[in-house]
């Protein structure tokens, strides 16, 4: 495989994790009522997040091993990983309240007013968990847009 078709697969990874994210974000947005939709758009994106922890599984491996040791996570390296772990968290942590809100059949309720005492009544602990991996998402593309295109799988 060429190294522009390398690059051409792992944009289009890239693209549809953009994609795929704004799409189940959309859903919701433009029509409350399509869950069955959202689920299934969120669905997409998980797979979106697996094939690219799949397509950097070495740079994946090598950067956890360095999640092990606190002194790395200052160095480029170590932050990368670092970076790397709070995105799977965020989105382990999206698609485990998603699951637990369908199964419920509502919104499960996320306390932050009791915690931070900001004058919010109410807000779903999936809908939170989303808004943070949204921040989270645009500051990591931000980071990285001049890499987006031209990064490569190995």
């Amino acid at each position: 495989m060429s190294t522009d078709q390398r690059e051409q697969y792992r944009w289009l990874g890239h693209l549809g994790l953009i994609v795929s994210f704004l799409a189940a974000l959309a859903t919701l947005l433009v029509r409350r009522s399509s869950i069955i939709i959202h689920v299934a758009v969120g669905l997409v994106f998980v797979a979106f997040v697996v094939v690219h922890i799949a397509q950097r599984r070495r740079t994946t491996g090598k950067l956890a091993a360095q999640l092990v040791h606190a002194r790395a996570w200052f160095k480029r390296r170590g932050r990368l990983g670092l970076s790397d772990a709070i995105l799977a968290f965020l989105t382990l942590n999206v698609l485990v309240s998603g699951v637990v809100d369908y199964i419920d059949g509502r919104n499960t309720p996320f306390p932050l007013r009791a915690l931070t005492g900001l004058p919010i009544h109410f807000i779903g602990w999936h809908g939170l968990s989303s808004v943070i991996l949204l921040c989270y998402l645009v500051a990591h593309i931000l980071r990285r847009r001049t890499r987006l295109r031209r990064s490569q799988i190995r």
